[in-house]
Parts: C-alpha cells; structure tokens; sequence
C-alpha cells in the first residue's frame, strides 16, 4: 500500500488534481474550504488500475504553511509534483522540489497542471523549464504529463504513469520495528483516542501493546483501519489510522512517534550527513540554531560541524545534530534543516547514528572517517564500523544503535562472527578480532588517566576501573591478568598501578607532612580531629599518610599515629593478660587519654580480632596471640 504526496506551488490545483483522481476533496478545514486555499495536511486514497490502493498525502503550497507540507513528506514513496501551465516553475516549486530531493525521494511524476489555460507555444515552453529544474538530479527522467483538472484531459495517462513509477518502488521492508510518525490524533465519538501516520518498518496488530515517544507513554491498539477498512494487521507502508486504548488525546502531540515495544530509545544527539542546499542565502556556521524536520517532529536544534567551520550553500559535510528535546531515529533516516528566521530551507541529509557514544571532538581524522563509512551504509557495515572503533559491543547496544529487534541485531553479529569481523566472548558480547590488544591499552590508559588527576593515591580501585571501561568482571580480570603477566599493571588488594608507580612528595607536601606529624607528636594521646588534620593537610595528603600506615583512622571522630595505635594495643593486651577485663573508662586512665579516643582505640581492636566486648568490659579473645598484625595499612 503506497503513499505518494503532492508537492508544488500556491495555486497550482494540487487539491483540485487530487480530487479530481480520487473524487475526495482533501482540505478538511472550515477555514481551507473558505479561502479555497490548503493550509494543513489534506488525505485521499486512489485505486490504480491494477486494483492497489494509494493513499495521497495533499500538502499545502503556500511558503506560510511549508513546516507543515514537512510532516507529511517525510515516509512516502512518491512525489505528484504539481506546476500550473499558466505560472510554471516558481519558488515554492523550487523549494518544495529541494525538499523531494533531500529526502531523496526520487519516484514520481510531474503533472503539468491547467493546460486549459494556455496555449501549446506557452506549454512548450513551461515543460522547458520544467527540465532545466530537473536535469541533474533524480528526477532528470521523471514524466511531465500535461493535464487539466478542470476538464479531466490527461487524468488516465497520469494515473497510468504513477503506476508505473510505483512499480518501479521495492515494496517497504519489514524490519520487525514497526513505528509510525503521528500526523494527526483526535479524539472519535464511541472510539476514543485516534492517530494517523504512515506506517514503517513493520506490522501493527489489534491488541498489540505500544509505546508513545519520546513520552515513554505505554498504550494497547484497540483498532487498525487502513484507507478508511478496518483491518486486523497494518502493513508497512500504508497509511493507518489506529485506535489507542490507554491514553488520551491530550498526551500526544504531531511528531510523537507510536512503537513496538524494547526496540527504540529516545536519543538527543545524532550524527548526520549533511546537504547544505544550493539555493539556501547564506553559509551554516558552527553550533548555528536551526530546525529539524523528522518524521512529522519539528524540534529546535544546534548543529555542531565537525569538519570545518562552515558549511556553504551547496557544500555538504559531517556534522552532530543535538536537540533541544528528545525523539527517536533509526539509521538511514532521512531529515530536513529549516533556518529559524528568516524561514526557509536549508538543507537534509541522513542519519548515521541515533546513539553516538558523545560528542564527537571536531577535526579528529579517525571520527571522520568512521562517519564517511557510515554514510549511507547497510546495517552489517554499521555493526563493523561501530565494533571496530568501540572494540567491544554487547547485543543490547547492537540493537538500540541499529534501531532494530534484538532478534535481527544478533543475526547481524552472528554473521560477522562467520567473517571473521566478530568474536563472541559470552555474556552477550562481542570483540573485534584485535580486542585483547586494544582492551590491554584501553585499560593502561584509564589507569594512567588516574594516576594523573590522582597522584597522591597509591592505585585506582579495581571496580572504578571497571565500571569506567564498561565492561563485565570476568572481561575486566581477564585484562587485568593480561596486562600483570605483561609486566604493565601491579595488582594491590583492591587497587591496580602502572607497574613502578609510586606516590612521590614535593618539597613542599613533605614539609606540610613533618609539620602536622610533629605536631601530633606534641600530645600524641590526644591528637587533632580528623577535620582539623585535614584542614592542615588537605585530603589527599592525609589519605597518603593513611595508605603508607603512618597514620591510622580509628573511626570517622579519630586519627592517631601509628606508633600510638601499636602502644596502646601492647599496653591494653598487657592490662588484660594481668587482670583479665578492662573497662572504657579503666582503658582511658591507663592509656591517660580521653573516652571518646579509648572507646575509638577499644572498638578497633574488637573489629581487628584482638579483644571480645562482654557487657561493658573487654577481654582478650579466644584463638592465636596476636602478635596480631596491628598495622592497618589503607584503612580509610
């Protein structure tokens, strides 16, 4: 079931033309039938000869209304590209042309319109035009077919010539995504909520559970009609009116988008390849505000050149598209750019990726190159691409970046596994065929980035590394592993180092140091408070002295020494083993400090093994003497 959408000037009877194929007159508005004149979206159906029906799409004409010819435009099959004999080719012509062309919508059919007005000489001339428009681009061997709406002449050969051109058209592939760019929603008496659209990349069934974007809304479909028949199943590329259970007019607005469930996630940024169109009046410059057309969706945008710093009229280029609010793509996706003010085009192009990893640095050869392979790329060389730039790409990923089931998304990988261009690891990832080397550098390089903003820490913690890289445990040991044996990493408890690297003082931290530790020494039964401490030597110098076990953290209200940590824990093993218990307040008296740092000491020696609370005294505990390790390296 084709869709095919008129496309012309003001006053050039794209209405009357439909009309007069289809005998439904398109403009549903009070206000259109008054000033005889398509303000919005106007929608027929058209039975071809060979019994398939087309659903036509009329767009206004008028420059005040272009953004919404751009709703209807952007998921049709063909163009009526509709000029009055009497006017021929004018600027809304050449714009509307443009659009056609930058969506790359390249079936369809001129329809000379009113020849009834002028005379042959006059055609002869108009049709002239009409191919200087055309020549070079891809409607340069499109028919031109004289016609008049009025009288009827030339109706049959036009619609024979559509057919012919819709012949032409490979039917739209299920890709098992359906989805549906919502033109209109409104409510029906005794119905509810309904929306139109033309249907992609899939089926939708009565029953079926769907998902409202970017809202994130959920609804069931309570009913399919499909050319005004009510229908079980919607098939790609037909017009489809669906009856929504579960939500109400009110949360859906035109550009929403309607989706089978788990394939889509909203994005905001995407990479592009942009045409800036010939006829546009002035340069795009860098992070220029602009407006993006996708689907029936106008959304406020920046678009971010990545490969120079503007883009002339006529010139084409890399870009990333960032949008003000959320939508959703799919690779391949065509779209078109308007300037705010004054409006008017500017250009279209395609969509290479709906989930770039970031944003992309400008300049950068390996970025640019990666999208030049993208453009206009089939999904299994889009996975190659994104594999061998990432290294590592899980189905999940694989999936949401291709905007396709994860069903089709493992077929894919699987068939570059045969190639030799995939390795599966398990845990539903995949590698390029170079990944260990890569992963051993991509890991160095997170822990050196470390060292560097971290200096004065004796390592990066395992997990921190891990959850940076993205990568599954076993996956990240494995590289660890890889890179120890290598001689690259040192592995410490929970931390891992460069091999060799250790926390080195300048003059000047050293000299901070002495000071404070000389001043704990002053009264080393009644040291600073943790704050204060910190106050004197900044966090990361206190977290050093801590790791080298100069220092010990009792608990989050004291630090002390570590010479008078071990004192106190020989001088209360010592008490014990004389008299068998000893009590908070016998321990401050003996070690002749506060309660608060005798509770702090007693508590750390239950936690360590060497003494056991029983009531409100201690005792030794039970087990091997501790000569007990009572250094505490790295307690933080």
């Amino acid at each position: 079931m084709p869709v095919i959408a008129t496309a012309g000037h003001v006053d050039h009877g794209k209405s009357a033309l439909v009309e007069a194929l289809t005998g439904i007159h398109p403009d549903r508005l009070k206000e259109e039938q008054i000033r005889e004149m398509t303000i919005d979206l106007g929608f027929a159906w058209l039975t071809l000869p060979d019994g398939e029906t087309v659903g036509i799409v009329d767009v206004p004409g008028h420059m005040d209304f272009i953004e919404n010819m751009l709703a209807g435009v952007g998921s049709i099959d063909a163009a009526l590209l509709v000029i009055a004999a009497d006017e021929g080719v004018m600027p809304q012509t050449r714009e509307h042309f443009a659009i056609l062309t930058l969506l790359e919508i390249c079936s369809g059919v001129v329809a000379l319109n009113k020849i009834d007005l002028v005379d042959e000489e006059w055609r002869a001339l108009v049709e002239e035009d009409i191919r200087a428009m055309l020549q070079g681009t891809c409607w340069a061997s499109a028919p031109v077919i004289p016609v008049s709406a009025r009288t009827r002449e030339g109706l049959e050969r036009l619609v024979e010539a559509l057919q012919e051109i819709l012949w032409r058209c490979p039917p739209r592939p299920d890709l098992g995504r359906a989805r549906l760019s919502i033109d209109r929603a409104f409510t029906m008496p005794g119905f509810g909520t309904v929306v139109t659209g033309t249907l992609l990349d899939g089926c939708f069934r009565i029953g079926e559970e769907v998902e409202i974007w970017p809202s994130g809304l959920r609804a069931r479909i309570r009913g399919l009609q499909s050319y005004r028949r009510r229908v079980e199943q919607a098939r790609p590329g037909s017009r489809t009116a669906i009856n929504l259970s579960g939500i109400a007019p009110e949360d859906l607005r035109r550009g929403d988008w309607v989706t089978v469930l788990g394939v889509f996630q909203p994005t905001q940024l995407l990479d592009v390849y942009l045409i800036h169109w010939a006829g546009s009046p002035r340069p795009l410059s860098h992070f220029a505000e602009v407006k993006f057309f996708h689907g029936a969706a106008q959304i406020l945008a920046r678009v971010r050149l990545l490969d120079r710093e503007e883009l002339r009229p006529g010139e084409s280029g890399l870009a990333q598209i960032a949008l003000s609010r959320p939508t959703i793509a799919a690779p391949g996706d065509r779209f078109l750019l308007r300037w705010p003010s004054p409006s008017m085009t500017l250009g279209g192009g395609e969509i290479l990726d709906v989930h770039p990893e970031r944003r992309h640095r400008r300049f950068r050869s390996e970025v640019l190159s990666m999208l030049r392979t993208l453009h206009q790329a089939d999904p299994i060389t889009r996975l190659r691409v994104w594999l061998e730039s990432a290294g590592l790409l899980s189905l999940p990923e694989a999936s949401r970046r291709l905007a396709l089931p994860l069903g089709r998304a493992r077929e894919l990988l699987e068939r570059l596994t045969a190639e030799g261009a995939a390795v599966p690891l398990g845990e539903g990832l995949w590698a390029a065929p170079n990944w260990p080397e890569r992963a051993i550098r991509q890991l160095i390089e997170q822990v050196e980035a470390y060292h560097r903003q971290n200096p004065l820490r004796p390592g990066m913690p395992r997990e921190e590394a891990r959850s940076r890289l993205g990568w599954p445990p076993a996956l990240f040991e494995a590289a660890v592993r890889a890179a120890v044996m290598e001689g690259l990493l040192e592995e410490a408890g929970p931390l891992i180092r460069r091999s060799g690297f250790q926390v080195r003082l300048n003059e000047a931290q050293a000299r901070q140091v002495e000071a404070c530790l000389a001043r704990i020494r002053q009264d080393p039964w009644h040291p600073p408070t943790p704050r204060e401490i910190e106050t004197m030597l900044g966090r990361d110098l206190v977290q050093v002295l801590l790791d080298e076990g100069r220092l010990v953290r009792l608990s989050d209200e004291v630090i002390m020494l570590m010479e008078t940590w071990q004192e106190a824990v020989e001088r209360i093993r010592a008490y014990l083993q004389a008299r068998g218990t000893i009590s908070a307040a016998e321990a401050r008296d003996w070690l002749r400090t506060s309660r608060k740092i005798a509770v702090a000491i007693l508590e750390k020696m239950d936690a360590m093994g060497i003494t056991r609370r029983v009531g409100d005294v201690r005792v030794l505990a039970q087990g091997p003497e501790v000569g007990m390790e009572t250094r505490t390296p790295g307690s933080g």
